[in-house]
């Protein structure tokens, strides 16, 4: 079918060869009647030199002999005559000097040419249109000053003017080159058609070809064979078609489906639907989706992620016929190696695999490395979705369509939330009852079958009449392990730390996981002596434990434990765990690794401290005895007072206060501290609403409380109460193990980051978590650990340090602030480390005057 408005190819090409034949022949004609005429000319103009010259030379013989004037005038004569019938013409002009001494002779008026010669004083030569002029210069020379006295060597004494008439020569060429080019002419255009014929076979095979090419595509398949054999079409200047055309295949071959394909995809959808049979057993069924898959395309594997703890995932690869140890090895480590460039997966992270084969009667062919990653196909989600999964894969064999690969990717979205389900009904149904008594992490009951537990056991002892005792133990230099390996390494050392545990106690003993690094163990009818042989078991087993970390070093365990026992110590479950956990307290505090067995002595003051600080934190709340204390933060430019960190004491009745590392863990433990805060938070802005101080107030609060429900709704009340911009409180996030739920922390920080309220680090450096905490949150500030601070006095790496803090602070628009600053050597470190703010004993001790920590007075 013809377009309407298009040329023949043939057409344009013969209007291009009779086009370009009469541009040859014209462009000919033109050349050689140019160089024919200039060489006329340039010949006519030596001819006139020549002519001129033996003028001059006959003049000049005769002026030897001493002639007179009338043979001058007959010399003249005779010379004009000798060229009258010719085409030439001869002048000769006297000069002035000459006139001057012999007169004036005979001569046409000199014109502008012959005054320049005479200016000049050298011959010249002109072309005006049919003529050519030469103008002699008969210069003196020392001989004709015998004559001429009254002239210089050089001068110019006449001017011989020949002119020659060169038209009719010029008519002449012209007439005669017109008549040879007559017959050049078609064999010039003869010679055009020629080529042109050639040129126009040689497109059409061009043509030809990439007409087969495109014809020869009938299915999907043989879009790859154009993309990568595109028709080679003769010219250089046709290579960009052919690029452009293999581009287009590639494109193509990335949007077009094969029917069979969508076939495959409509078939694989209604196996989605979950029945009971799905879920009964959830790895059945993706084995047969495996086997559904293979049959249409092939595929050796498909995998998934699932999350089962903060930092830790189960890889669950469904083999279609059975690997070898090698391969498995091969597909775990290129796994791993894809799921490091996912940010999700950027951190530290512990994974378990299992493996499950659908058919193992048959062994799986070997794969290579690059094979497995080339013809892997995968789907990572950034948070987990139903079920905990994370991600999705297929391993296909041999090469794949990229409409195959939409297909893949279309059925992987679709299996990530289907497994998913079916992954989470089956985990929920069989999992439901289990994970409601024990601790995920370590398969130990929980905090609150503990209580339950601990109930039942004292009704039974008091029943009959037994005794029983309580270990409370608490893992040593956790935070530091957590901070130097992460939370995946910790939470794998708490998962060994409690086979430990369980391998130390009898089969009847009752271990509990009471939160974080704490352990709780209740010793059936087992008096403080049989306590204290169950402790130094438990002690002696973890110090056999080591576990290798992701550096290659060696992490060694221990732990301190404190001994309760019922009813010698305490007849109620609440009091008999304080009691206990005092007495891990003073072990902590004896050197870690250590028992604490109680003494009659032991029972008198820790019952007489816990009652204390009980009725002085119950009657603070009652109260409102919360009292805040403000220490200046100012800048380190010009000393003024940017923020105030708010700190909490207890008013005691003697006038006293008592500090917050003496009652915040009895508070946690009571379940009262966020009233302890929020009351804090009030007493606080009170006194800022009645003052001047528009800066910034830095606010320490309990881990505990920040995962409150309501935490965010009562601290937005209390900021709006007192007309105080959220913008001017910064919550100070510290690095405490009652915080294990990153994700959840996350949410809960850029929630009351979106209300308005300002964040800081504390101690930041101090440790692993510091700097996820600065990628994962929202930070304005960071405070920097203070032992770094007071080691610049004298170290240089601690100099180092900071100067790196300080630099990512100000790459990522952070503020910083220097703790710790107790004296002018201090201060001039931090002024030289470029640090925003300083705080400390040097600048100002906390004092309860809000006015005094405004005017910043040193301490």
């Amino acid at each position: 079918m013809r377009i309407p408005g298009t040329q023949t190819l043939r057409g344009v090409l013969l209007i291009a060869a009779v086009l370009f034949s009469a541009v040859i022949v014209v462009t000919t004609h033109v050349a050689v009647s140019y160089l024919f005429e200039r060489s006329l000319r340039e010949e006519a103009v030596t001819d006139a030199s020549s002519f001129a010259d033996l003028t001059f030379k006959s003049m000049f013989q005769l002026m030897s002999t001493g002639w007179s004037r009338q043979q001058l005038e007959g010399f003249v004569a005779a010379i004009q005559s000798s060229v009258k019938d010719s085409r030439r013409q001869i002048d000769i002009y006297r000069g002035n000097r000459v006139s001057v001494m012999f007169g004036q002779i005979n001569q046409k008026a000199p014109d502008a040419a012959i005054e320049q010669v005479f200016r000049e004083g050298r011959s010249r030569s002109f072309e005006g249109e049919g003529e050519v002029r030469f103008l002699y210069a008969l210069k003196a020379e020392a001989v004709c000053r015998g004559c001429h006295t009254n002239v210089e060597i050089g001068d110019v004494l006449g001017v011989i003017d020949v002119r020659q008439d060169i038209a009719p020569v010029l008519e002449a060429h012209e007439r005669t080159f017109a008549i040879a080019m007559i017959p050049l002419a078609p064999v010039a255009v003869a010679a055009t058609l020629l080529m042109v014929l050639f040129i126009r076979r040689r497109l059409d095979g061009a043509i030809g070809e990439l007409a087969n090419s495109i014809g020869s595509v009938n299915r999907l398949a043989d879009l790859r064979q154009l993309e990568n054999s595109p028709p080679n079409l003769g010219f250089r200047e046709f290579d960009p078609v052919s690029r452009e055309i293999s581009q287009l295949t590639s494109r193509v071959r990335a949007i077009a489906v094969d029917k069979d394909m969508l076939e495959f995809e409509i078939r694989l959808l209604e196996k989605f639907v979950l029945t009971s049979d799905v879920i009964r057993d959830w790895r059945d069924y993706v084995i047969r989706l495996l086997l559904d898959i293979d049959g249409v395309m092939p595929a050796y594997a498909l995998f998934s992620i699932f999350k089962t703890g903060e930092e830790a995932f189960d890889l669950e690869v469904f083999w279609r016929f059975e690997p070898t140890e090698e391969m498995r090895q091969m597909f775990e480590a290129r796994l791993r190696d894809e799921l490091k460039r996912t940010d999700y997966f950027d951190a530290g992270y512990a994974m378990r695999v299992n493996h499950h084969v659908a058919d193992r009667s048959q062994e799986m062919p070997e794969v290579a490395r690059a094979s497995i990653a080339l013809q892997s196909k995968s789907l990572l989600v950034d948070a987990p979705r139903i079920g905990g999964i994370v991600g999705i894969g297929m391993q296909a064999q041999g090469d794949v369509e990229p409409t195959h690969v939409l297909v893949i990717e279309s059925v992987l979205s679709t299996l990530l939330n289907v497994v998913g389900s079916v992954k989470a009904i089956d985990r929920y149904t069989k999992d439901l009852e289990y994970y409601a008594t024990r601790d995920p992490l370590t398969n130990f009951y929980n905090q609150r079958v503990f209580w339950e537990v601990i109930d039942n056991e004292i009704h039974r002892s008091a029943r009959h009449n037994y005794i029983f005792s309580l270990l409370v133990v608490d893992v040593d230099n956790f935070k530091s392990i957590n901070d130097s390996y992460g939370h995946g390494f910790g939470d794998t050392f708490l998962q060994r730390f409690g086979e430990c545990l369980r391998e130390a106690i009898r089969d009847d003993d009752m271990p509990a996981r009471y939160g974080g690094d704490e352990f709780v163990i209740i010793l059936p009818e087992t008096d403080v002596e049989g306590a204290e042989e169950v402790a130094k078991r438990v002690i002696a087993r973890l110090g056999e434990m080591a576990l290798e970390a992701p550096d290659g070093n060696r992490v060694s365990a221990s732990a301190s434990i404190g001994i309760g026992c019922y009813p010698t110590h305490a007849s109620i479950a609440k009091d008999l765990f304080l009691f206990a956990d005092n007495m891990m307290y003073r072990a902590k505090a004896d050197g870690k690794a250590r028992i604490a067995v109680p003494t009659e002595q032991d029972v008198v003051e820790i019952f007489k401290t816990l009652g204390e600080k009980s009725m002085m934190i119950l009657k603070a709340v009652d109260s409102r005895g919360v009292q805040p204390f403000f220490q200046p933060i100012v800048s380190t430019r010009d000393g003024h007072v940017e923020a105030l960190e708010v700190l909490s004491r207890i008013r005691l009745p003697d006038g006293d206060y008592a500090l917050a590392e003496d009652y915040v863990s009895v508070a946690e433990r009571m379940g009262v501290m966020h009233k302890l805060d929020y009351l804090l938070m009030e007493q606080a802005l009170d006194a800022v609403e009645s003052s001047d101080y528009q800066g910034a107030l830095f606010l320490n609060m309990s881990p505990r409380a920040l995962v409150l429900n309501d935490f965010i709704a009562e601290t937005r009340s209390i900021a709006r109460d007192f007309a105080i911009d959220p913008a001017r409180i910064v919550f100070e996030i510290t690095e405490r193990e009652t915080i294990r739920n990153m994700s959840m922390l996350e949410r809960f920080i850029r929630n009351l980051h979106d209300e308005g309220f300002k964040l800081a680090i504390d101690d930041f450096g101090s440790g692993f978590s510091s700097f996820h905490y600065v990628k994962r949150f929202p930070i304005d500030y960071l405070k920097i650990e203070g032992d770094f601070i007071l080691g610049m006095k004298s170290n240089e790496k601690d100099r180092a340090l900071v100067r790196s803090i300080v630099t990512l602070a100000r790459e990522l628009d952070i503020r910083t602030v220097a703790e710790y600053v107790e004296d002018d050597l201090v201060l001039a470190q931090v002024v030289a480390q470029n640090i925003d703010l300083a705080q400390g004993y040097h600048i100002q001790r906390p004092t309860a005057s809000l006015q005094e920590a405004i005017a910043g007075r040193t301490a």
